[in-house]
């Protein structure tokens, strides 16, 4: 019995499928996840997106203390400033508030940290409506 041989032609297929198939989940991924934001430079209306969130890194820091196993060990990097956005919600409603962005790098439940992962929150007067990047 002849064993299989891959030949030139069916690794070129193969390669340009796996290509193919990347690009296209990367753009679908991407362009789910756009939220629309208020152009910089003009003011966001506080009726629609709540009050500017000044102390946003603490809302930030008070909202990880419950999402995280060991969020003293939590090193943040702020990645943005507050800026007014749109996201979707679970329901098929939009959420209205400031998103910020940033990378945290915390311990796990084996105690290793788990390097630097980038994630964001949604806030609106004061508290966080939504996770980024988070699984949920």
């Amino acid at each position: 019995r002849r064993p299989f041989v891959m030949t030139l032609q069916m690794r070129w297929l193969r390669f340009s499928f796996l290509a193919l198939t990347s690009i296209i989940i990367s753009i679908s991924t991407t362009s789910a996840q756009s939220p629309a934001a208020v152009p910089s430079g003009a003011p966001a209306d506080a009726a629609v997106y709540g009050k500017f969130p000044t102390d946003y890194k603490d809302v930030t820091l008070r909202w990880l203390e419950t999402q995280l196993l060991d969020a003293s060990s939590a090193k943040i990097e702020w990645l943005t400033a507050p800026t007014a956005t749109d996201l979707p919600a679970m329901d098929g409603k939009v959420l209205h508030g400031y998103r910020v962005d940033f990378k945290v790098n915390s311990r796990n439940r084996f105690g290793s940290y788990t390097g630097m992962q980038k994630h964001g929150v949604l806030i609106r007067d004061g508290e966080v409506v939504k996770g980024i990047g988070f699984g949920y």
